[in-house]
């Protein structure tokens, strides 16, 4: 084997993982998250489990991601253990597919039909078609069709590039004594499991195993526990994505080694036990990419079916592997009840998803400041010490909120986004500043108030109507803002800029009203600065809200559309516009 060959084998490993990568997070961003809330909302029984882990895994090529994906979904408290380990089961099975895709590099035969079928014909194609889909089309669902194609391509072309460097191993010696080796079962479970454990793959590795299985040097002795082995490789990274969770995710991470463990353990147990009573005669028969892929799914489904009655054992198992401390029950009870909580940082790994979860998030956190503005209003005709105390905590949630919400959508900022995503992401951040906005103008009037409280200030029975005028047009937007944000009800959000503008309508006169007051000299100067401010306060409050509405439209209907609406507003040309604006007027008339 010369260096020639040794560089065509890298090079073609390369562009197997490059494009089993690029394949795989083409699938995930073409599903949009939608795999992910099926697999939160459907798997109330076990089967149920196992099916969907299994579909879900076929589609998005990825057992350990999946599992990666549960273990956030339990440690972040969405699901239970018990409703995981049908879907760990599936997922084994699911990740079977690639092998069979991958074993149409072992299809020998003169046929037309059947050369059609080897990579080495419709890889290229596959390829060239999808890098077309890339570099020419501003479609986002056709870019993503491109990528999955042209990673698909690559990755058969990768495929085939090892093979045809490994085809001179068959005519040496030495390597065909090594791999004879493998034929001891501890031998080759161990080099199995470490080489998956090394690429992060049981897809990938068993790639690499029918690349190799090319060459005609692998007997089926050989093959088999390095198959055992991949299987319990892949467990690598679902063991390193519970480093820091909670007790029952650990547990997650858990059941899926366990389950391939003990699996490889049962199914050695009866291959080699039937070999030395019976005397296997395949044993020393060669295996193709299409045996390879045989043995992969037959160990899964058969570790599916015998361990798919003892759900309950493996949880209890874990349960006595992994045991409760009474700190940990008060830590993790302390965790749920925590009302900033956020997604777990493994969805990160589905960026769709993520956004998802972050989206419920800043739902919590505009009811939140929803509810903050509505006590402040309440808390200007009257002083209250039970509210005070609890504007001060809600305002301490919500810049919690906003920290770390922030900071989540950095992290998701960093993967591979949609164009779709991306505007997600952008609007969701744009919301969550201006809910925090919104709830440090609340503050602003609590301070108002209680320093109005402190120095016993009292304003006229005028400003007072006045105020409770402004304050009734404020809790209608900021209950709007937060209804339409919420629900993604554009109607809604189309009646927020009206109303702001009769907003600053008020303002103006407010201002205008109480400065004539201080000139007539039946208000203090003192008095009318802390009129002002908290009428500044409410004019800020329905700013953010019109942001809000903006953002809402925005990320419902695109930037073009929201655009066209301004400047319809702003050139008195949006009849429904006008409309809703003189309603408004004439609500909160001061007359």
């Amino acid at each position: 084997m010369t260096i020639f060959n040794i560089l065509t084998l890298v090079g073609g490993l390369a562009l197997f993982l490059l494009g089993m990568n690029t394949m795989g997070s083409s699938l995930e961003k073409m599903s949009g998250g939608k795999l992910e809330g099926i697999l939160e909302k459907m798997t109330n029984t076990r089967i149920k489990g196992v099916l969907l882990g299994m579909v879900v895994t076929a589609i998005i090529q990825s057992s350990g991601a999946v599992t990666v994906m549960v273990v956030g979904f339990v440690n972040s408290g969405i699901m239970e253990l018990s409703q995981v380990i049908g879907i760990v089961m599936g997922a084994h099975v699911g990740t079977t597919v690639t092998a069979w895709i991958l074993s149409l590099a072992g299809i020998e035969g003169t046929n037309i039909f059947l050369s059609l079928l080897k990579p080495s014909s419709f890889a290229p194609i596959l390829a060239f078609v999808g890098i077309i889909l890339v570099m020419f089309f501003k479609n986002e669902k056709k870019k993503t069709v491109g990528s999955i194609l042209l990673g698909f391509g690559t990755l058969m072309i990768g495929m085939t590039t090892m093979s045809d460097a490994m085809a001179v191993l068959k005519e040496i010696p030495e390597f065909t004594s090594i791999l004879t080796k493998f034929s001891n079962p501890l031998l080759g479970v161990a080099a199995g499991a470490i080489l998956t454990a090394a690429i992060q793959s049981s897809s990938a590795s068993v790639g690499i195993l029918q690349a190799l299985s090319t060459t005609g040097a692998i007997s089926v002795g050989a093959a088999f526990p390095i198959i055992l082995g991949q299987n319990i490789g892949s467990c690598v990274p679902v063991l390193l994505s519970s480093i820091g969770t909670n007790k029952n995710a650990k547990r997650t991470a858990g059941v899926y080694l366990s389950f391939s463990v003990i699996g490889v353990i049962v199914a050695m147990a009866l291959f080699y036990g039937a070999d030395a009573l019976f005397g296997l005669p395949f044993i020393q028969n060669k295996v193709s990419p299409i045996g390879i892929a045989v043995i992969h799914t037959l160990f899964n489904v058969f570790a599916t079916i015998i361990l798919f009655p003892f759900g309950k054992q493996l949880e209890k198992l874990m349960c006595l592997i992994i045991k409760d401390k009474d700190d940990d029950k008060k830590s993790e009870k302390s965790a749920k009840s925590a009302e900033t909580a956020l997604v777990d940082e493994r969805f990160i790994i589905t960026p769709s998803y993520a956004l998802d979860k972050t989206k419920e998030k800043c739902d919590e956190m505009a009811v939140l400041a929803q509810k903050n503005i509505l006590l402040c209003l309440d808390f200007i005709k009257m002083y209250n010490r039970s509210k005070d105390e609890k504007i001060k905590s809600n305002e301490k949630l919500i810049d919690n909120f906003e920290d770390e919400l922030e900071t989540y959508l950095v992290r998701i900022s960093t993967m591979d986004l949609s164009v779709d995503d991306s505007m997600r992401l952008s609007k969701l951040s744009h919301a969550i500043g201006n809910f925090e906005r919104i709830g440090d103008y609340g503050v602003n009037i609590l301070k108002t108030k209680r320093k109005m409280h402190k120095d016993r200030i009292h304003f006229s029975d005028d400003a007072n109507r006045e105020l409770d005028i402004m304050s009734r047009a404020v809790k209608e937007i900021v209950e709007n803002s937060t209804s339409a944000f919420i629900n993604d009800d554009i109607e809604l959000a189309r009646t927020i800029e009206p109303l702001e503008q009769v907003i600053n309508n008020l303002k103006a006169e407010l201002r205008a009203k109480h400065s004539k007051r201080m000139e007539e000299g039946e208000c203090s100067v003192e008095n009318g600065m802390l009129f002002f401010d908290i009428v500044n306060s409410f004019e800020r409050i329905a700013d953010h809200c019109s942001n809000l509405a903006v953002c809402i439209i925005e990320l419902s209907q695109g930037s073009y559309q929201t655009h066209s609406y301004l400047k319809g507003v702003k050139t008195a040309e949006n009849k429904t516009f006008m409309k809703n604006f003189e309603n408004y007027l004439n609500k909160y008339s001061l007359q």
